[in-house]
């Protein structure tokens, strides 16, 4: 079985949220999403209309996402390759390159963002309503 890996925020979920996770699992047979904390979003700076227990059982409901796990902080990565035995990386490709110390643990995949869409969009689009 091949095991794919991504992360997120997950908040306001979209169809580019919805795209990405397809892809993903075509990566291979079982997809796991890093979502994350509170906690992790407040050190990071990021809002989440939805906490994490909501956003978790959104992503739950998707016919993608075989499970969800936390992510609590930057570094927890390269254990969480190793702990579930992770066959492969995957984050969009605004991401390009950040991610590629991943490569020593498992294969790192970019995938295209979704064009035109996107929850900063969503956001600054409600503000102009």
């Amino acid at each position: 079985m091949k095991k794919v890996i991504t992360y997120g925020t997950y908040d306001l979920l979209h169809w580019g949220h919805i795209n990405l996770l397809k892809r993903a699992k075509e990566q291979g047979d079982y997809l796991i999403v890093a979502l994350s904390t509170d906690e992790f979003n407040a050190i990071k700076d990021k809002k989440a209309y939805h906490n994490f227990e909501n956003r978790k059982l959104i992503l739950e409901a998707i016919r993608y996402v075989d499970e969800v796990i936390p992510e609590n902080n930057w570094e927890q990565k390269v254990n969480d390759i190793i702990e579930h035995n992770v066959d492969i990386f995957v984050m969009g490709d605004d991401w390009e390159g950040k991610f590629d110390f991943l490569k020593e643990y498992c294969q790192v995949v970019y995938l295209p963002r979704t064009e035109g869409i996107s929850t900063t969009k969503i956001k600054k689009d409600l503000l102009s309503v």
